[in-house]
């Protein structure tokens, strides 16, 4: 018997603009991808890469075809919906780290259990042990502009997982930071898909951190051109 994926993308298009002026990014995506799986994303600008990216993040919705996450039919969900799956189910992480410049690390790792109701007590109890994780403890009350990049994208890290989601979505995590800082950080990353089952779906550009992965996804021009798998990381 077949597992169920995760995530299953069905004939996806998209389409952005309209008449003369109108750009298809994808052109009928077909992909699945299991729980546990390790993948990066590849592909020159403009290949389709980033706009999957965000549809499977829910920050954007196809043009058509079918994207099913658990066995549910997403492009079905009302708006608020697809935020509640964003909330519960979803981690981000960006090249640019997107902290609050004039809030601590532990307030930044917060924000996820404040837009989910949480009470002050297990926040800054989940927020302190994410931190913990990644190798901050003692930084809770440093803001970005006290941290190194590495430290930044550490805090951004414990902020994604702080709500232990299903899936981390990672685009260029390492863009901004020196070649050792990069290799902590998604040694970091393939701890998190490794020992606590996080399924990470990343996109980069350098080979060397795709080379953490255990499968690589290549798009060329709004199709996915190849899919390789590896028995193990780098």
């Amino acid at each position: 018997m077949t597992e169920t994926p995760l995530i299953r993308l069905s004939a996806l298009t998209k389409v952005y603009g309209s008449g003369q002026a109108a750009f298809q990014a994808l052109k009928g995506i077909d992909l699945t991808i299991q729980a546990g799986e390790f993948v990066a994303i590849m592909g020159p600008s403009g290949s389709g890469k980033s706009t999957t990216m965000n549809i499977l993040g829910c920050l954007d919705t196809p043009s058509s075809g079918s994207y099913e996450f658990m066995d549910i039919h997403v492009q079905k969900l009302s708006r608020n919906q697809r935020a509640l799956l964003r909330r519960h189910f979803l981690g981000f992480v960006f090249q640019g780290f997107n902290l609050l410049a004039r809030t601590t690390a532990l307030e930044n790792v917060e924000l996820p259990l404040i837009y989910r109701g949480e009470d002050a007590a297990t926040r800054h109890g989940a927020a302190r042990a994410a931190l913990e994780q990644v190798g901050l403890k003692g930084w809770e009350h440093h803001t970005p502009a006290e941290l190194s990049g590495g430290q930044q994208q550490r805090v951004a890290i414990a902020r994604a997982i702080v709500t232990h989601p299903a899936v981390l979505l990672a685009d260029e995590p390492t863009g901004n930071l020196d070649t050792k800082t990069s290799q902590e950080i998604m040694e970091l990353i393939t701890a998190f898909n490794r020992e606590k089952g996080i399924t990470v779906l990343m996109v980069t550009h350098e080979p060397d951190m795709a080379a953490y992965a255990r499968r690589i996804i290549r798009f060329v021009d709004g199709h996915l051109e190849s899919d390789s798998r590896k028995e193990e990381a780098a």
